[in-house]
């Protein structure tokens, strides 16, 4: 495999030699070129003279592991981009850890060395290639597109959702450019500049409803390597609205809970004016009936006309 016009390079590093003898095997008939050591402080020397073109590291190392690694690469202005992969026993909160601690990706070590090394190159060719704009997607790579001005995402989301579909769904709306992965109608990845996961599914939605517009397309069939939403969208949609809420009152001069009581203050306004409204009809039906209204036209005007009579 070629990055940038030479071979991609993997940096491995696991305690247990026996499995990264196996794994190296398979990345390389992926076509990496691999380094194996079984010392993470290792990869924080050879990033200096010989970066590779991404570090797969284990997070059960004794003195220095994967989040560690993480961490330190994140905090370097000129290993930000550079893609690291953890390897673990799998789990719900070492996922999170992982990502929370700056990795690109969390592996199951568990799994057949052939399965790792395949869902590390869709790793590598998705960070070298990035993700389109939805302004470069083609309008015949998609089926489904339109305007958020007229559907709002929250509700394409939930016909994503409801039916079942797999693929990305690009996001333009203001400021925001994001993409949504979805997996048999589920969110599997969000991606949203430096965010990702449920938090950056959070900001997506909250930003769409704050532009008020932008655009949308979905691209059936696109999936991504990685899974970094672990919460369903219903959760994650009633959470972005809440926040969104309480950000807006909090902008607004009044605080919410006088809202009730200016809306009470506009009905009764309303409701005086109608009342109003309804005791002149009252009155005007009483002098009708009694005989002023229809009277005073005509004697006003024949004294007008005895007096221009006179002159």
């Amino acid at each position: 495999m070629m990055l940038a016009g030479r071979p991609a390079k993997i940096l491995l590093i696991d305690s247990n030699v026996y499995f990264a003898k196996r794994l190296s095997d398979a990345l390389k008939r992926e076509g990496f070129e691999v380094v194996t050591s079984t010392q993470a402080a290792f990869a924080l020397t050879a990033i200096e003279y010989d970066a590779p073109s991404a570090i797969l590291c284990a997070t059960n190392m004794r003195e220095m592991d994967a989040l560690d690694i993480a961490r330190i690469l994140r905090a370097d202005n000129k290993n930000t981009t550079l893609p690291l992969i953890a390897l673990g026993d799998g789990g719900q909160r070492a996922l999170m850890q992982a990502f929370q601690a700056g990795c690109d990706d969390y592996i199951d070590r568990q799994r057949a060395p052939g399965i790792i090394a395949a869902h590390v190159k869709q790793i590598i060719i998705s960070k070298a290639d990035g993700f389109q704009p939805t302004q470069m997607l083609a309008q015949a790579d998609t089926s489904l597109s339109g305007s958020l001005t007229h559907h709002d995402l929250t509700g394409v989301m939930q016909m994503l959702g409801q039916a079942h579909q797999t693929g990305g769904l690009h996001i333009n709306a203001g400021e925001t450019d994001a993409i949504l992965f979805y997996d048999a109608g589920e969110i599997t990845h969000a991606e949203c500049g430096p965010l990702f996961g449920d938090e950056a599914v959070i900001h997506i939605i909250k930003n769409c409803v704050k532009a008020g517009a932008g655009v949308y397309k979905f691209v059936y069939g696109a999936t991504s390597p990685q899974r970094t939403v672990l919460r369903t969208a219903t959760d994650l949609m009633l959470d972005a609205m809440r926040e969104y809420d309480e950000s807006t009152q909090s902008l607004s001069e009044s605080p919410s809970q006088d809202l009730p009581e200016r809306l009470s203050e506009n009905l009764s306004e309303n409701l005086a004016a109608t009342i109003s409204e309804t005791s002149a009809t009252e009155d005007l039906a009483s002098e009708v009936t009694a005989g002023q209204v229809v009277t005073a036209g005509p004697a006003i005007a024949g004294e007008d006309l005895a007096d221009k009579e006179a002159s």
